[in-house]
């Protein structure tokens, strides 16, 4: 009988969220790299450069991918003759370890997780509690899988109950692109068929936790039914030419995992999750011998990849831009940008549009300024912050006049798409959205030369900041006529594709 003591059950729990916190697993990164390989378009190029580099600079310097590093999820299966040396319960192990593993002074990591989710959605702090999913299963080992999951990614997610006549491949290629580029393309498709409405979700997130070998099953050839629909999921996926980042380009999908399960006569449930750029989890069996600890990669099987950028990228300097100057500016243009700007998310948001509703002073001036969605990683040592990565710019859209308007905001710095409201107001006050990679948080953060928190320092890391950047890479998506390269970008390559 396997006696699993508490200890080396939290010691693995912890240290394998830290590992995958900076090491991508070796298959993402082979598929990554054969994806950059292969690529035409070089805006989508460019940004799977920036993954890419991003991605060693990490695994050199134990740094996060993402400065989002995600919600845990945990998938346990018990061997019933398992016994425990413990006095905590199992989730509460499992939430130790995750406290653990955020609050290692050494890597911290984002506190990403609120309570009370309808009310007052107060942060946690220590990234607490995990979603965990246990099985009881015939054996005398414990079987973890351990992702971190990012919120870009996760809020993509979709669900339908589809009619048994119903093609689920159709399904997918329409709903797709519904998704925008929030989810940090290129990534994988998790997809969960069957049970009902939250097995098929849980399917589509534990597919989500299995190695890319989509290049092995074409090379062999599909055997069964889910292998034929990945093949053509993945096939049909890539030739909607959305591409890295949204930006157009040959590669969308890295590999497709789907999970079945029976269900019910009259009903064809389906799932479809993402995993983004910062795809991130790992796998560990303990046996009662001690605790599982992660083997690190040979950094060697890296690609030897460093991000420059193209020598017609225009010089920006933001201290003091006018409205004149962002005129020039086109779609799909790559900027370097250097001067001062502010940070602000969801909740920063909300409260100056509260400020203004109210008839309240702002406690900072937005007038001529950019503000770029983020919310960093804390720093470690010298740093002058953690991994700053930008967040999904749509969920910004609602304020998005409002604040042009009423403030004298300039632009805006994000990632993804923006909505036709978003856009409509940029066109009509001549402003400006420019895209940072997602997925290159620590990138980034080495063109932020300083940082100091400007207002509402009690959000954390949704205070506001002020960044001084140099250099910092960025793609303009909206132009000041309207001009998206979401738009854009995505019909030019799926063109391409479909004439080829």
């Amino acid at each position: 009988m396997t006696i699993i003591k508490k200890q080396d059950f939290i010691d693995s729990i912890a240290d394998a969220l830290q590992f995958i916190s900076y090491y991508h697993p070796r298959d993402f990164i082979q598929a990554m790299y054969q994806a950059w390989q292969k690529e035409e378009s070089p805006a989508a190029k460019d940004a799977i450069t920036q993954i890419l580099a991003n991605s060693r600079l990490c695994a050199e310097g134990h740094r996060p991918i993402c400065q989002d590093t995600g919600i845990v999820t945990v998938f346990l299966k018990i061997g019933m003759n398992v016994r425990w040396d413990s006095d905590m319960s199992l989730d509460d192990m499992v939430n130790e370890g995750v406290r653990r593993a955020y609050l290692q002074p050494d890597n911290v990591l984002r506190a990403s997780i609120l309570a009370d989710p309808a009310g007052k959605r107060v942060n946690t702090k220590d990234n607490t509690p995990a979603v965990i999913h246990t099985e009881m299963v015939m054996g005398d080992t414990v079987e973890v899988q351990i992702a971190a999951k990012g919120g870009g990614s996760e809020n993509k997610a979709k669900l339908a109950m589809l009619n048994p006549s119903d093609s689920i491949v159709d399904w997918v290629i329409k709903t797709l692109p519904t998704m925008g580029a929030g989810w940090c393309p290129p990534g994988m498709l998790g997809i969960g068929i069957g049970g009902t409405a939250e097995k098929a979700a849980v399917l589509a997130k534990q597919a989500l936790m299995e190695p890319i070998d989509i290049h092995e099953l074409r090379g062999r050839g599909a055997s069964n039914r889910l292998e034929e629909l990945r093949l053509e999921i993945m096939d049909k996926a890539n030739a909607l030419g959305i591409g890295a980042q949204g930006l157009g380009g040959l590669t969308t999908v890295l590999d497709v995992k789907i999970k079945d399960y029976p269900t019910h006569a009259a009903s064809l449930p389906v799932c479809m999750i993402p995993n983004c750029a910062a795809t991130r989890h790992t796998h560990f069996v303990l046996d009662g011998s001690g605790a599982a600890l992660q083997t690190p990669p040979d950094l060697s099987e890296y690609p030897a990849i460093d991000y420059q950028p193209d020598q017609s990228a225009r010089r920006v300097n933001l201290d003091g831009i006018s409205h004149d100057e962002i005129k020039q500016w086109k779609s799909g243009e790559v900027l370097l940008l250097s001067g001062k700007i502010l940070t602000g998310r969801d909740a920063a948001h909300k409260r100056l549009i509260a400020f203004i509703d109210e008839g309240k002073a702002l406690p900072i001036d937005l007038a001529g300024r950019f503000i770029y969605y983020v919310g960093p990683v804390d720093p470690v040592g010298d740093e002058v912050v953690g991994p700053a990565g930008p967040t999904t710019a749509t969920r910004m859209d609602k304020f998005t006049d409002k604040l042009l308007v009423k403030t004298g905001l300039l632009g805006m710095i994000g990632k993804a798409e923006r909505g036709k409201v978003a856009i409509d107001s940029i066109k009509n006050n001549q402003s400006v959205y420019l895209m940072a990679v997602g997925g290159a948080a620590y990138l980034v953060s080495k063109a932020i030369v300083n940082a100091e928190v400007k207002a509402f320092p009690e959000l954390g890391m949704e205070a506001i900041y002020e960044f001084e950047v140099k250099d910092m890479p960025v793609t303009v998506a909206v132009d000041s006529k309207g001009g998206s390269i979401h738009q854009t970008g995505p019909a030019k390559w799926q063109k391409i594709i479909f004439e080829r």
